[in-house]
């Protein structure tokens, strides 16, 4: 099988991390699902900043105008904190704002603890790229994305990745395909593609 090549950003936003204080865990997290979630072949540009909102800004700004990423994933910086500045940064360069993530997102980590109504994720589009904000720990990140199953492993609450390569298509980014048994894309009928047998 062929399947289109996809370029994605992953931007971890930390202090410490960013200065060696301790080992980021967030950009191996999220390389590691991804991998697993998605049949295309990825060329990640993964970076670790501080929490400077110019920084932040020009790093986003880097990933869509100029590496050419179709999605780009941030953690951490979304708390009430005072460095706590990734929200301002991304909004700051975008083109449109989707509101339906961040309210997903919520949504799900509000199972687990009180304190998500703290968390202030969003998530635009900045030209052909999807930028969303994603929490910090590496368990928070994949069930955010990937939601919730039971023990037969159905889904009892719907990861907001479900929604990502639509959304893409419709930006004009390369056609993204899940593996059903990570994460199942969800999109209407008329945009599915049969998956193009490579003879060659």
């Amino acid at each position: 099988m062929r399947f289109d090549g996809a370029r994605i950003g992953l931007l971890s936003i930390s202090d410490r991390a960013s200065q060696g204080v301790y080992r980021d865990e967030g950009l191996p997290a999220l390389e590691a699902w991804l991998t697993s979630a998605l049949k295309n072949p990825i060329t990640f540009v993964s970076t670790v900043i501080p929490d400077e909102q110019a920084q932040i800004e020009a790093s986003l700004t880097r990933l869509a105008d100029k590496e050419g990423c179709c999605l780009i994933l941030t953690t951490g910086g979304t708390g009430p904190a005072l460095r706590d500045v990734t929200p301002e940064a991304t909004l700051a360069v975008a083109d449109r704002v989707m509101d339906g993530f961040g309210e997903r997102m919520r949504q799900i980590s509000l199972r687990f603890v009180p304190t998500a109504i703290l968390s202030r994720q969003v998530a635009v589009l900045r030209k052909q790229s999807l930028i969303i904000n994603l929490p910090g720990q590496p368990k928070a990140i994949k069930e955010t994305l990937e939601g919730l199953k039971d023990a037969d492993g159905q889904p009892i609450e719907v990861g907001i990745f479900a929604a990502v390569p639509y959304c893409i298509d419709l930006i004009g980014g390369p056609y993204l395909e899940t593996n059903d048994d990570v994460i199942k894309a969800f999109r209407p009928k008329s945009a599915i593609r049969k998956t193009v047998t490579d003879n060659n």
